[in-house]
């Protein structure tokens, strides 16, 4: 099915991300601000980087800090790229097509969107992408 994907995109001016040189304190900071699960994180020249999740920094807490008490003041030294991430995101070209995005999709909350020059520009949202699906059985099928 050719479609332009842009159609769905959520534009990086509108998506929350952290960048790679972010302490574990403020990615926390930011994830609960949000009330988001995973968010991408982005060099500061704009590249899509990778996805840290909740559960990737729960792991790093409980690794980290087993036998000693959770000092919030040392998450401001713990930098966010020394975070093992379990899995990442994987990003689809501008140029992709509906399959690519919504097998993509089936596995991920949302579908990060790099450029030609592999820069972040955006996010599909898993839900989005099921709404237009949704949608056009419903008009298919006339239910």
């Amino acid at each position: 099915m050719l479609m332009n994907i842009l159609f769905f995109l959520t534009p990086k001016s509108e998506v929350a991300f952290i960048y790679e040189d972010y302490t574990l304190r403020q990615t926390l900071e930011k994830m609960e601000y949000h009330k988001y699960s995973s968010i991408p994180i982005l060099t500061r020249e704009g590249k899509y980087v990778g996805t840290i999740t909740e559960g990737d920094l729960l792991w790093t807490l409980k690794d980290n800090f087993q036998e000693k008490t959770l000092d919030f003041k040392a998450l401001e030294d713990m930098p966010i790229s020394t975070i093992k991430r379990r899995k990442d995101n994987t990003p689809v070209c501008v140029e992709a097509n509906i399959e690519d995005l919504i097998s993509k999709a089936r596995n991920q909350n949302f579908v990060p969107v790099i450029d030609d020059h592999e820069t972040f520009i955006g996010i599909i949202k898993r839900k989005e992408i099921i709404e237009y699906c949704y949608d056009k059985i419903h008009k298919t099928v006339k239910i």
